[in-house]
């Protein structure tokens, strides 16, 4: 009997620590204005209604709009945890089903700036936040220090690209760059903006070839994201087109996505809030 209580107390304890290892995915793409933080915002209030616990961290150094987007505006950002000494309950924001929303802010760009002290304290804040299932890091557009940092330090890559050839070719760019300074071997790619299902899957194979044609990085086609009307008017009134339109096509889309995120069980283990950010902080040190 003694035996079998250890058994149980041991596999509490490893249920424990599975659960406070979210997996953490940074979404991003190779130019603005492609529907990124929108495409962010609607999958993570679907996972979160799917029963998964998700928080938005907004990476988008002072062009961040997730929070408009779910209608808000918030008083704090990262840097009133590490600066003023706000704890993570007054800067996050509860968005619809739950979902979480912690803003960046402009204060990213002062990372390696901070002194060891202000990191510790900080990521010693972070434990409040770890009982989660996903964290996406929606970052900025393009190629710059910040959004390699951010792939470099994520477990997880998923690159959004529409079918307009500039898109494309930005994308094909941000992955060479990935290539290049070997941060990711793998990426998923979503196909936003789609008139339908056979333009997504043309463009992405299209994508694909070049990609693997010319750099060392395995793609996984993730899904498609209609080009609908509802989505610009859901925008029009700062609601989620997945909460206001739940049953329109780019919400059935998302849910698709949400599905085959959830049913990918062949991510391993995470290193968690705290482990990102100490990678994180490493690369700005």
């Amino acid at each position: 009997m003694l035996d079998q209580a250890d058994k149980l107390r041991k596999l509490a304890s490893q249920n424990t620590n599975a659960a406070s290892k979210p997996r953490i995915i940074t979404i991003t793409s190779g130019k603005g204005g492609v529907g990124k933080s929108n495409v962010v915002v609607n999958l993570a209030i679907t996972l979160q209604k799917m029963g998964k616990r998700v928080l938005i961290f907004d990476a988008d150094i002072g062009m961040g709009n997730d929070d408009v987007l779910m209608g808000f505006l918030p008083k704090y950002n990262i840097f009133d945890i590490i600066l003023d000494n706000k704890n993570i309950e007054e800067v996050v924001i509860k968005g619809p089903f739950g979902v979480q929303l912690l803003p960046g802010g402009s204060g990213l760009s002062r990372i390696e700036d901070l002194t060891e002290e202000q990191r510790t304290a900080f990521m010693n804040k972070l434990n409040s936040l770890e009982n989660l299932d996903y964290i996406l890091m929606d970052t900025g557009a393009g190629i710059n220090r910040s959004v390699l940092g951010f792939i470099s330090s994520c477990e997880e890559l998923i690159i959004l690209t529409t079918p307009e050839p500039t898109s494309l070719t930005d994308a094909y760019s941000l992955l060479k760059a990935v290539s290049h300074f070997k941060l990711k071997n793998k990426a998923e790619v979503i196909i936003n903006k789609a008139m339908d299902e056979k333009e997504a899957v043309i463009t992405y194979n299209k994508f694909n070839n070049a990609v693997s044609n010319f750099l060392k990085v395995k793609l996984n086609y993730l899904g498609m994201v209609s080009d609908d009307r509802k989505v610009v008017m859901a925008v029009r009134s700062q609601q989620p087109f997945t909460v206001i339109y739940p049953t329109c096509d780019a919400s059935k889309n998302i849910i698709s996505i949400a599905e085959k995120l959830i049913g990918n069980s062949s991510q391993s283990e995470g290193t968690g809030f705290q482990g990102f950010f100490k990678k994180l902080f490493n690369i700005f040190s």
